[in-house]
């Protein structure tokens, strides 16, 4: 299964379930019913962005630098101002 078919899946089961939730089918308290269980999609909606941002910001505190890709470019930075000087352009 791929994971856009497992996805779909994970999201078409919470789907039912939260619309047999919402229409009453089982019956809940009536705080629960009439005050949590519509809210439910967008607290998972803050949920999911707050993941989203969390984890952008934990891939930025731990970005590795690369000093041998640094080297490098420099190296191929350097050879091709030489190439242009040996051909006549001033830089």
């Amino acid at each position: 299964m791929t994971r856009a078919t497992e996805a779909f899946t994970v999201g078409g089961i919470v789907s039912v379930i939260y619309l047999i939730l919402l229409m009453g089918l089982v019956p809940l308290s009536d705080t629960l019913q009439n005050r949590i269980i519509p809210v439910l999609p967008w607290w998972g909606l803050m949920t999911f962005g707050c993941y989203c941002l969390a984890s952008i910001g934990s891939a930025l505190y731990t970005f590795r630098d690369c000093p041998e890709a640094y080297h490098e470019l420099m190296a191929e930075i350097t050879q091709a101002k030489n190439e242009l000087r040996s051909k006549g352009m001033q830089l």
